[in-house]
């Protein structure tokens, strides 16, 4: 889904059993932006790259409800948020074929890239997987090696291996 730019963002700090997210939506609610605390530096500049001129204010965000609801254990309370992703053509196939990976699964790069008719173009897809603007809300911890190990993931492996086994899914713990 792409969208014009907005012309206020909202930026929130919600608490979770595994540190402090960071929503970013704008003034219709929908999420922009997704990180957590730890990576505020890299967010500040992601936003000012994406969106330019456009203000952020502090302020309670509409993802708090369904962020606890997740934490609690309603794994799928996450399916209805909207989100837009600020990316290429293809960083935005990858990021909604990201979100047919049900809650409790994981696929391979092979796989996700396999899943857009684009069997060889696993190293970009998990290059598209990685620029993911709104993760966990877009899945990409749900993407996993071939062999069920867990790679790489911009929160860090901890919040991986927590995420992928809150969800209940199968994965070799490395």
């Amino acid at each position: 889904m792409t969208a014009a730019p907005p012309d206020l963002l909202i930026r929130d700090e919600i608490e979770t059993p595994i540190g402090t997210a960071i929503t970013v939506t704008d003034e219709a609610g929908v999420l922009r932006a997704f990180d957590w605390t730890d990576f505020a530096d890299k967010l500040g500049r992601w936003l000012e790259r994406r969106y330019p001129g456009v203000p952020v204010k502090a302020g309670e965000g509409p993802l708090r409800s369904p962020l606890a609801a997740y934490f609690a254990g309603e794994i799928q309370a996450l399916d209805a948020v909207r989100w837009v992703g600020a990316g290429t053509d293809f960083q935005r196939t990858v990021w909604q074929a990201l979100c047919t990976i049900p809650a409790g699964s994981t696929l391979s790069y092979a796989g996700l890239a396999a899943r857009i008719g684009r069997p060889t173009a696993m190293r970009a897809v998990g290059l598209a997987n990685g620029s993911n603007p709104v993760a966990l809300i877009v899945p990409c911890h749900r993407v996993i090696g071939a062999d069920g190990s867990l790679t790489g993931y911009g929160g860090g492996l901890e919040r991986k291996r927590w995420l992928l086994a809150h969800e209940g899914a199968a994965f070799r713990n490395n």
